[in-house]
């Protein structure tokens, strides 16, 4: 990419696209970073970009849920049957771990450089906790949700729970829930 990702996006080429398919991360591999490029530049030529799916999504609903079964949507709009399993779907019951994460980043700011907050049509008050299963044992252990698993259901559970400790920013709780469960302090 040349170290110009946007650019990339929006302008690669059949050959610049044919250098990607002998990528391999894991499960992801060459055709689904493809699809990827193709999905992010419809997603910015179509809608607006990132930001604008994510927060016209909110705005339907007011919920972040509604914000990532919008992202979930445009993004496979194109095709890209084989790139689902890489994108969690909320409206299948998926906790959206990664997703959450990433709308931590972009939507809070904790003035530390850790969250950028750089949208501002979500609400702090309104972001999931991004439950893993490290987050996920501890807040168990200390009460904060009953669900066995970490579905969507759970995310929801905790952060409600979550919220009664600050409602402002109920997600700033998360790096200490990862940590505690992660080096197992708890």
């Amino acid at each position: 990419m040349e170290n110009e990702p946007l650019d990339f996006v929006l302008n690669n080429s059949y050959s610049d696209q044919k250098i990607l398919e002998k990528f391999v991360h894991r499960t992801f591999n060459g055709s689904d970073c493809i699809y990827f490029i193709r999905s992010l530049k419809n997603s910015c030529q179509n809608h607006g970009g990132l930001q604008q799916v994510f927060e016209e999504g909110f705005r339907k609903e007011n919920q972040v849920k509604s914000a990532l079964s919008e992202f979930y949507n445009v993004f496979f709009e194109i095709g890209g049957e084989r790139s689902r399993k890489h994108v969690s779907n909320v409206e299948k019951g998926a906790s959206a771990k990664r997703l959450n994460m990433f709308l931590r980043w972009m939507v809070r700011n904790d003035k530390t450089g850790v969250d950028f907050g750089l949208w501002n049509g979500i609400p702090q008050s309104g972001l999931l906790l991004s439950l893993d299963i490290h987050a996920g044992n501890v807040a168990r252990k200390l009460g904060l949700f009953q669900r066995k698993s970490n579905d969507w259901k759970a995310v929801v559970e905790v952060t409600k729970n979550l919220r009664k400790f600050d409602p402002t920013d109920p997600i700033k709780y998360d790096f200490p829930l990862f940590g505690l469960g992660a080096f197992e302090w708890l």
